[in-house]
């Protein structure tokens, strides 16, 4: 496959510049020959530093919290110059404070502001920190740095074009945000009986969950079993392979744990993080000896309705009262037996299970429209701030 400078050698439509083929009516200049302004912010103290107040201030990782005085008044952008997130690029736009671990930039009045931001977010200046304990960036050494770029008004409209990419971003992400707080507030009062669906009441009560559980130790005997799974805090169950980009157990596995769909397993030293999950994609899988598997009377019980109880902050933030201390510390499968969990009606769980169950589908179209529009925008980033394709103005 030929690549983009070979396909356009010949091309009347493009020249070459140090940075390779560009277009004919684009250029290449240093950043100090586009910005007005590039330089680090002033010194804070956290002392200066207020979760409430007049001005915003800014850091290297973003806003850091809010001061009395300001810096800066108009549009800028920040880069970030140190830290692990050196390179990132934060448009603020009004009064605010910058610190001196964020380098303000502006550009002159014949260059676009908002299309530099984008132009060096593609750049990824991160890949230009200098290496040390605390990564860093030169301001001398990125005013030195030279970029290509198309005539102002080409400029703004491919600003304007990615911009509506970022708006719908931002207006999913914060739909995201507003659908998993409905969702947490229906978890708090569904599975505690506080709100009650149509159709259903009578007396609230609490059970020891014991009285519905059963622990599964089946091994693997035979090993005839091959697929290996973990239990992450963001994933649930996964693949070992996916986890560590390779398999960690031995050739025998005899002794590893059989789950199979339906069963619960969860990791008893990290459950306080979320390492605990239903299998409902796989058939039947192994895990190391040290996970707790259990599942459910299905006749009382319904599983998906209990996944929803141990997903709940409150039986996150109730896990201390039950854990046994050692070199860490870890929830028993008879601690978890213990603990007491509102359990309606057969019935009811299903109700409640499907409620939350719809609540999920939403959360996760939003989330894959979300990736898809960040897809569409770094396609848009690779051929509209290169000059492959262009607007028409």
């Amino acid at each position: 496959m030929k690549s983009f400078n070979q396909e356009n050698q010949g091309s009347n439509n493009f020249k070459h510049s140090p940075l390779g083929l560009i277009p004919k009516d684009w250029e290449v200049k240093p950043l100090n020959e586009i910005c007005d302004n590039f330089k680090s912010g002033n010194g804070i103290t956290s002392e200066n530093i207020f979760d409430k107040g007049v001005f915003p201030v800014y850091g290297g990782n973003g806003l850091r919290g809010f001061t009395n005085d300001f810096t800066h008044n108009g549009k800028y952008f920040l880069i970030g110059r140190q830290g692990a997130l050196c390179g990132n690029i934060v448009r603020i736009e009004g009064k605010n404070f910058v610190s001196e671990h964020a380098i303000a930039v502006k550009t002159n009045e014949k260059n676009d502001t908002s299309f530099l931001a984008y132009k060096l977010e593609f750049q990824n200046l991160n890949r230009l920190s200098e290496s040390s304990a605390q990564p860093g960036l030169s301001v001398e050494k990125l005013l030195k740095l030279k970029i290509s770029i198309p005539p102002l008004s080409e400029q703004t409209a491919i600003a304007n074009c990615l911009s509506t990419w970022d708006k719908a971003i931002q207006a999913t992400t914060q739909l995201i945000a507003q659908k998993e707080l409905q969702k947490k507030w229906l978890m708090q009062q569904l599975l505690t009986g506080k709100k009650r669906l149509k159709g259903f009441s009578g007396k609230v009560e609490f059970h020891v969950l014991g009285r519905y559980l059963k622990e599964i130790s089946e091994r693997n005997k035979e090993n005839l079993c091959k697929r290996i799974l973990s239990v992450t805090n963001s994933r649930g169950f996964i693949n070992q392979v996916e986890q560590f980009d390779r398999v960690v157990a031995s050739d025998d596995a005899t002794n590893y744990k059989i789950v199979k769909k339906g069963q619960f397993a969860y990791n008893p030293s990290r459950i306080n993080v979320g390492s605990l999950d239903l299998l409902l994609d796989f058939e039947e899988g192994i895990l190391s000896p040290m996970y707790v598997v259990f599942e459910t009377n299905r006749k009382i019980l319904l599983p998906e309705f209990l996944y929803y109880h141990l997903k709940s902050y409150w039986f996150t933030g109730h896990i201390p009262m039950f854990v046994q201390g050692s070199v860490r510390d870890s929830l028993s499968f008879d601690g978890l037996c213990g603990i007491r969990f509102f359990i309606p009606c057969f019935e009811e769980q299903t109700a409640i299970a499907q409620v939350l169950k719809t609540a999920d589908k939403e959360i996760q179209i939003l989330k894959t429209k979300l990736a898809q529009l960040k897809e569409q925008k770094k396609g848009l980033m690779q051929v509209l701030l290169t000059g492959k394709k262009r607007l028409k103005i």
